[in-house]
Formats: C-alpha cells, sequence, structure tokens
C-alpha cells in the first residue's frame, strides 16, 4: 500500500479491498488496509468484513473457512457469522464487523480512524536507551517483542537509531560485540522469548569475556501465563544469569526509564553485558502523560583514573632501571595507543601487542614488533625472550598471550581483578592506561637505561620478511598458500579498514602473515568462537562503515556458520569485503588431531561454490584457485560499492 493510500486508513471512511469477482463464493481472506487487518468474506453472494483477530486468543480469522454457514477459527475452531461477525447461541464474543458493499468497480469497506498511537513503556524505554547513546540495534521481530519493535520503529523514524533485521539471532549478538569492541560504546541485540533470546548467548558470552559493552533485549511470554510451561516460556534471567552483569525482568509497576538507565550504565562501566527482558502485556502498557525518559546525566564519571603515587614511583624505577624492556599492548588498550607508543618512542623501547591486540601498532612503525603468542611473530617472540622487563597496558596474561611469565613486570590496567590475575606481577599498577602512560613519560625524561632499539627491529623484521618470501612459492597442487594470500591483502588492504576475523587456520596465519598499518582489528579473543567474522563485520559496518572500508576474515567452516547474514548485507547495501579462505575442511581441528596423534575424523566439509553463492544472494561472488588471481580478484572486491566475497581455494597444509 501506498503512503496515499496508508494516510487515507488512517483517517477513516470507505476504501476499496477487492475487485469485482475476484473472491469466490463461499471463501475468506484477509486484506489489510493501512493497520486494520480484515477478514473478508463472501457468503450467499454477499461480503463481510471482520477484525481478522478472533476474539478468543487472537486467531488469524482470515486464515479460516466457511463451513455449513460459519466462519470457522484457524486455531480452535470458534465460529462466527462471517457477515456479521455473531457467534452461535449461547456465546457472546465476537469480533468487529464493518460495513462492506460491492459497488460497480469492487468491493468496498467502511472503516473507522486509526486510533492515535499512545505512548508506550517500550517508547520510554527506548528514548532511555537512545539517550544512552544506543543508536544501533540488531535483532530479530517477533510475536513476543512487537511492543517494543513498533518503539524501536518510531525511534528509527525520528532518525534516533537503525534496526538491521537479521537472519539468525547470533549474528545480531556478535554484530553488538563487535560493535561495541570497535567503538567503546553501546549496541543492542533484539530477540524474542525463548529460542530467539537463547540464539544470543554465544555472542553475549563473545563480549562479555572480551570486555565489550552490549544490551540484549528480549520479549517475554506474558506474565499471566509465565512459569506455568507456555509456548516459549523459558526463565530468561536464570539462563543468562552467567553471561550478564545485571539482568532484570520488567514489570508493570516498575520504573522502566530507570531500569533501561541501569542497564546502560552496568553494560558501559564494567564493559559487560546487560539485559533487560520485557514481558508482552507489558511492552504495550500505557504510561501517564508526562513520563520522562532517563538519561546518563550526573551518572558517569571520567574513567581516566590515574594511578597511585607509590604504584607509579614503583613502575618509574623499573622503567628507568631497564636496559631491555619491552612493551606489550592488550586489547585494553585501544583507545590509548598514541600515549603509550609516545613513551615507548621516547625511550626507543620494543613494542609488540597481544592476539586481540594486533593493529594497535603498526608492523610498519620502527618499534613494532607484531603479535606475541601462538598466532604471532618471530619478531615479537625474539623480543620477548631478550627482555629485562615486561611493561604491559590492558593485557590479560590469558595463556594465550605468549607473554613469559617468569619475567619481571609492571602491569597497568584499569581493572584491580586484572592486575596479577593469573600470576604474581611485580609491579601492579591501577590506572586508566592513557593517563598511566602520560604520567610514566613525564617522570620517565631523561632518566632511562633503554637504549634504542630501532635498528634491532629493522633487523628483526628484514629476516622474516625474508622467510615470509620463501614462503609466497610453496605449491603443493592443492590450492593456495595463505603466505601468498596474507602478502596480497597486506598490499591492498587499506590503511584505515576495520578488519573482522574468524576462527581456525585462517587466523593464525592472518596474525602471522598479515601486516597492519593502521587498520582495527576484531576478532573473538577468549571465546574463540567460530563463525565470529561475518556477524562481526556487520557490526563494525554499523558503526564506522560510512567512514571506514570493511574488510572480514574466515574460513569455510567459519563463513558456513553464518553464511545467509550476507542476504542481511545485501538488504542493507553494507560495504564489506568477506575474504573466504576455503580448505574443504575444519583445517585447525584436523591439525590438532594429528598433533595428539589422532587419527583425522569428520572434519571434511561439503561446500558449495562460494561465490556462487554470493552472487545468488545479490553480492559480488569471485572465485581464485591460483595466487596470480589474488591481487586482481581482492582489488575488485575492495572497490565493488556492496556486499563482495572472494573464494580462494587453499592448500589446507600450507597454513
Amino acid at each position: 500500500m501506498d503512503q496515499k493510500s496508508t494516510d487515507e486508513a488512517q483517517s477513516g471512511g470507505w476504501h476499496k479491498i477487492l475487485e469485482s469477482g475476484e473472491l469466490p463464493e463461499g471463501r475468506v481472506r484477509t486484506v489489510t488496509v493501512g493497520r486494520h487487518s480484515l477478514a473478508v468474506s463472501r457468503y450467499q453472494g454477499a461480503f463481510g468484513a471482520l477484525d481478522n483477530r478472533c476474539p478468543h486468543q487472537g486467531g488469524p480469522l482470515g486464515e479460516g473457512s466457511i463451513e455449513n454457514g460459519w466462519l470457522r477459527c484457524p486455531w480452535h475452531g470458534y465460529d462466527y457469522n462471517p457477515l456479521d461477525g455473531s457467534p452461535p447461541e449461547g456465546f457472546d464474543d465476537a469480533p468487529a464487523c464493518y460495513p462492506a458493499q460491492e459497488r460497480d468497480d469492487g468491493v468496498y469497506v467502511r472503516l473507522p480512524a486509526e486510533a492515535v498511537r499512545v505512548r508506550t513503556v517500550s517508547d520510554v524505554m527506548v528514548e532511555t536507551l537512545v539517550n544512552w547513546g544506543v543508536r544501533v540495534v540488531f535483532g530479530m521481530v517477533g510475536h513476543s517483542n512487537l511492543g517494543f519493535a513498533d518503539a524501536l520503529r518510531e525511534a528509527e523514524q525520528r532518525g534516533d537509531l537503525r534496526f538491521f533485521g537479521i537472519r539468525h539471532e547470533g549474528a545480531a549478538s556478535f554484530a553488538a560485540s563487535a560493535y561495541g569492541k570497535l567503538t567503546g560504546e553501546l549496541a543492542a541485540c533484539f530477540a524474542i522469548a525463548g529460542p530467539g533470546s537463547t540464539n544470543l548467548m554465544t555472542g553475549l558470552y563473545d563480549a562479555k569475556v572480551d570486555r565489550a559493552p552490549v544490551l540484549a533485549l528480549c520479549g517475554q511470554v506474558p506474565s499471566s501465563v509465565r512459569g506455568r510451561g507456555a509456548f516459549q516460556d523459558v526463565d530468561l534471567e536464570g539462563a543468562f544469569a552467567d553471561v550478564a552483569a545485571y539482568h532484570q525482568t520488567v514489570s508493570a509497576r516498575s520504573d522502566h526509564a530507570e531500569l533501561a538507565s541501569v542497564a546502560c550504565k552496568t553494560a558501559l562501566v564494567q564493559r559487560d553485558v546487560a539485559l533487560l527482558v520485557l514481558p508482552d502485556e507489558v511492552q504495550v502498557q500505557p504510561v501517564a502523560d508526562g513520563a520522562v525518559a532517563s538519561s546518563p546525566e550526573g551518572r558517569l564519571v571520567s574513567p581516566e583514573m590515574p594511578p597511585s603515587p607509590e604504584a607509579l614511583d614503583a613502575a618509574v624505577a623499573r622503567i628507568s632501571a631497564a636496559k631491555r624492556p619491552l612493551f606489550v599492548l592488550g586489547a585494553g588498550a585501544r583507545f590509548d595507543t598514541v600515549e603509550i607508543v609516545g613513551l615507548a618512542e621516547q625511550l626507543g623501547a620494543p613494542v609488540a601487542t597481544t592476539f586481540k591486540a594486533k593493529g594497535l601498532i603498526s608492523d610498519h612503525h620502527p618499534l613494532g614488533c607484531g603479535v606475541m603468542g601462538r598466532s604471532g611473530t618471530p619478531i615479537a617472540s625474539w623480543f620477548m625472550n631478550e627482555s629485562d622487563l615486561i611493561v604491559a597496558f590492558g593485557a590479560s596474561f590469558s595463556n594465550h598471550t605468549g607473554i613469559a611469565s617468569y619475567k619481571p613486570i609492571v602491569q597497568v590496567d584499569y581493572d584491580p581483578m586484572a592486575l596479577g590475575r593469573f600470576h604474581p606481577v611485580d609491579v601492579p599498577v591501577l590506572g586508566h592506561v592513557g593517563v598511566t602512560a602520560r604520567a610514566l613519560a613525564e617522570r620517565l625524561t631523561g632518566r632511562a637505561s633503554c637504549g634504542d632499539h630501532r635498528a634491532e627491529v629493522a633487523e628483526r623484521w628484514a629476516i622474516w620478511r625474508q622467510e615470509k618470501a620463501s614462503r609466497l612459492a610453496d605449491d603443493q597442487g592443492r590450492g593456495v598458500n595463505s603466505a601468498a594470500v596474507f602478502d596480497s591483502l597486506s598490499r591492498l588492504c587499506p590503511p584505515d579498514a576495520a578488519i573482522a576475523v574468524d576462527v581456525g587456520n585462517n587466523t593464525y596465519s592472518f596474525g602471522r602473515y598479515f601486516e597492519t598499518q593502521a587498520q582495527s582489528v576484531l576478532m573473538s579473543g577468549y571465546l574463540g568462537s567460530i563463525g565470529f567474522g561475518f556477524p562481526a563485520a556487520m557490526g563494525a559496518w554499523a558503526a564506522v562503515g560510512d567512514r571506514h572500508p570493511i574488510i572480514s576474515v574466515s574460513g569455510d567452516g567459519g563463513f558456513g556458520q553464518y553464511a545467509m547474514e550476507l542476504t542481511t548485507a545485501v538488504k542493507y547495501g553494507m560495504d564489506i569485503t568477506h575474504v573466504l579462505v576455503n580448505n574443504s575442511q575444519l583445517g585447525k581441528i584436523s591439525k590438532e588431531q594429528r598433533a595428539g596423534r589422532w587419527d583425522v575424523w569428520q572434519t571434511t566439509l561439503h561446500n558449495p561454490d562460494f561465490a556462487a553463492y554470493a552472487n545468488l544472494c545479490g553480492a559480488l561472488g569471485l572465485r581464485v584457485t591460483a595466487p596470480d588471481h589474488l591481487d586482481e580478484a581482492l582489488q575488485t572486491a575492495l572497490t565493488h560499492p556492496g556486499p563482495a566475497l572472494v573464494e580462494i581455494i587453499c592448500d589446507p597444509d600450507l597454513v
């Protein structure tokens, strides 16, 4: 229906609903006029127009049938007169009936003007979320969240936020997690009761363990049937108790704006997950005139907490005495690299990153040493081994970081629980990492014993680049090798791109071979969840896609998890270039089975032609089977205005 017809429907009056002869005798069908949904019947030559909602339990009368003169509801068999809606004798419930008449040019119905939309609990809560900076919501609209969905629709119509309808709720939570990782700001994911909400779980755990703020908004069955085994009745607070730092079911008598504020504040301040459960009937509850949305005004303080003088003194003493300090950037330093790298430049100290922090210092910076650990570079490993002090900013020290626990360590973090979490450190410094770096720079001026290590960094990079170059020609006749894939991507990737990577051999190869310039890299760090890559790219696009190129990298196993989200990217015109490293197996698992002296079992995959699939979805799909075609395909995809997928057939052993 066009806008003119919608406006006319809202104002009431007669509306043409059928052409002459369009509806056969003895049949009923659903007709929509504006927001009116009608069950229109033709019976004994006359026409009836009833409200489409059965007054018993809301069944769609337009999907019913006319039997023995009665219009029968398809859900529970309740009967009504098809022309006037009256029930059989002894019953008094009846759907609304609207005057209908057949004219020369068709069938018309007279409808009242649509009721003026009433401001609801959902409106107040959505306005509060907007006040707290929620600009993007990923999710799926369904029967148990329709009231809240309508408030989101109104907010989108006002230009307050954008809603992206996804194909699977897991993609929504991954996208929201990536948005939070990239920006530090709050995005929301949205689902129905029961399975829609539980599908959010993996992406929410990804956000929790990687300290990304995310708000989950979950519909719920009506309170009257809650806890009684109703359809899709799941205890969502219980189910999400571990993953959500804050979880609350909204009730009719809640202070709705305040609950929304507490949820947003918890997610932002604690960098964690917050959950609001929205019972069906509460969502549409009208609010009193003048009900005010809440906001963050007067509720937030600057996180830029300086370290204590004692901790700063101890850190200065350690760093000033070190001759070979190694700076380590963790993901917690994402928004403060300028200050930390500036301190390293002042001292001449080499800088490595954890894998989650890849890209926080350029691999072309004269002090940048690349990534430590399992996905790392030999440069970082060399300087870790040769160091006499580790100075870590925003790093977790988990078993995958590659930080040597036996080295003297100065650890700086804003979270007291992160300090010495896995083992004692020599100098734990509680403070904002950027503020602390600036304070250290001021105190260390002219006092450092560290020599300038730029020449040594360059020497180690020359050795590694020579080794990488020697691998470019490796060919076993089974596909392109990973060194060639990421050599090409390193040369062609725009320096300001945001890159979302998945899990598996493709990610390890990315960590080793891809050389960053100023790109932002996103990954499922601690959770290590396969399937993260493409949904994360959608989240990155929603955050910065209007200003930066968006690239995602995955294997065929990871892309297969959420492959249908490619249609979501097409629907919203998301300019994402996806690099698909296809080896027709779960290559990392095959490698682990071999390493453990197990038989390789159940890791092969039956794949479609992913490039052809991308084209079917409306994206650009390109297929590469030889290394000399890599540059052309990647360049074409990167310049394509919309979603593009480059499928590269790769050798599973040349990673």
